[in-house]
Order: C-alpha cells, then structure tokens, then sequence
C-alpha cells in the first residue's frame, strides 16, 4: 500500500468533521433524477451515500422523478411525448402512465435499495396520507400542459413522523381537490418539501456539471450565484435547466439555507457537494 494513501484518506475525513457538525440534526431535501437514476453503479452508489447521511446525523429526504422511464414506457404505447418549458405535457393517459412508474416501480425499487444498505424507507406519493394538495399549473409560456400540478400544501405532520426512523422516499405525483392525479415536476416537488419543511440544504441532482454561463460549454459552470443574480439571468435559461432554476430560486427566497444543483453522473457527488470545501455544482445561497 502506499504510505500516503492513509494520510490521504484522514485529511478527507477531517475535512469532512465541521460539515458533518454543521449539517447534524438538519433536514436535507434531495431530488432524485437523471443519470443517477438510470446508471446501474450509480443508483448503487446514490443509495450508499443517502444511507451514510442517515448514519452520521442528517434527515434526508428523497424526491424522486422518472422523466426517461415515463417516456419510455409511453413510447411503448405508442403515447405521444412533448414537453413545453421543460414540463412534461399530461393528459389522463400520460398520467396513468406516470403513476404506474413512478408509484409502483421507480420508487419501490429506490426504498429495496436503501433498505439494501442497511437504512430502512417508506415510499410515498403526494396520495398518501394527503401528502400534497395539488391545483392545475400552466406552462412558464401560459400554455395549457394538462394535467401537471403545483404543490399548494405539503403536510409536514407526515412526513416528520415518517423520518423519525425511516428515510421517506417521495414520487412526484399528488392529488387535486378534483379528485385528479396530477403530474408534478420533480424539481418543484423537492422545492415545495424542502420550504414544508424548513430544510437546511435542497439538492438537486441532474445530467450536467451545475448551472452552465453557456449550455454548449461544460466548462462555463457557475459555481455560485446569488438569488438576485439567479433572478436577472431567468429568462435568458431555457429547457430542463430552467424548472431547476426556479426551483432553487424558490427555496432560496423562502428561507432554506442554500438550494444546490450538482451532477449526478459523477459518483458521489452528493457527499462531495456536502462534505468538502471544493464542493461541485452550482451552489444558490444568499450573501456569496
């Protein structure tokens, strides 16, 4: 073995310490998505790392979407796809078709592999015990999208008797006062947890390095903004990134510490975004 290995590994953990101090006790709200959720190795490596956070003090929570498993499976049933600012355009049949994966395979499969690692889970849905109270959205245009829903109420009672003792695992799907399931972006699903429940930190896996000054140029990551900065460059944002945006935004203005958009393709990356001074992704807090 080289002898600086074992150096190397405890300036890692001691660089770890004051994080692991600062973060104790403190609820931290994860959307789960993309890369991280398709990759074998890396769902592997995402349930480790959420089961570590449980141990060493944290209440994380997992909001989780399926973006790519729905339009497959859609594309199976010879269902039309489009999306319009990002948001998934939902009729009753693209609903059906969200809840059978998001409710009865995507998030079952993330609860086994927590529970895999030695950290047992709960999977929900904005149905269960009323989680979510849902109305209709439109699109950021104010086109109508169908049936894809904003969180007006999260109850809190819920979940803090669920992460007592369990990492509450959520998919992004809740009832109307219609009676209708609504397709809900992921993104503003792990916002509206985050702000219910006064999170510390809100992370938002996704495909790419962070917020990018220029999409084309991976190398133009904006490491840390302000919420007014985030504010002025908005509506210059287009595509997936920008449900993200506003989602940071949000619960940044509301009052949760910080909202961070970090690159799930990257293993362990959530632990090194938390837990080491470098970090990576785009950090959005107030007084960079």
């Amino acid at each position: 073995m080289n002898p600086i290995e074992p150096t190397h590994h405890i300036a890692t953990l001691l660089e770890a310490l004051p994080y692991i101090r600062e973060f104790h006790g403190q609820t931290i709200v994860i959307k789960y998505g993309g890369a991280a959720m398709e990759d074998p190795a890396l769902c592997e490596e995402f349930a480790r790392d959420v089961v570590l956070l449980k141990y060493v003090g944290l209440n994380p929570i997992v909001v989780h979407g399926g973006g790519p498993e729905i339009t497959d499976y859609m594309e199976k049933l010879g269902l039309p796809v489009e999306f319009r600012g990002g948001l998934r355009v939902s009729d009753e049949a693209t609903v059906e078709v969200a809840k059978m994966v998001l409710i009865g395979k995507v998030n079952k499969e993330i609860v086994l592999r927590l529970g895999r690692y030695g950290q047992p889970a709960v999977g929900l849905s904005g149905d269960d015990g009323n989680l979510f109270s849902v109305s209709r959205r439109t699109a950021p245009d104010g086109s109508d999208i169908g049936f894809v829903g904003s969180i007006d109420r999260v109850d809190v009672d819920v979940l803090n008797h669920i992460a007592t003792d369990y990492i509450p695992v959520i998919a992004s799907i809740g009832p109307g006062a219609d009676g209708q399931s609504y397709n809900i972006n992921a993104d503003d699903a792990a916002a509206a947890v985050a702000l219910a429940t006064s999170a510390y930190k809100a992370i938002f896996l996704t495909d790419v390095a962070g917020w990018l000054e220029n999409p084309e140029d991976p190398e133009s990551l904006i490491s840390q903004a302000t919420p007014d900065e985030l504010r002025a460059a908005l509506d210059s944002v287009e595509g997936g990134m920008r449900p993200k945006l506003e989602a940071c935004l949000n619960v940044v203005d509301g009052g949760v510490g910080s909202a961070h958009i970090v690159d799930g393709r990257v293993a362990h990356s959530l632990l090194l975004e938390l837990f080491t001074d470098a970090g990576m992704g785009t950090k959005i807090a107030a007084g960079q």
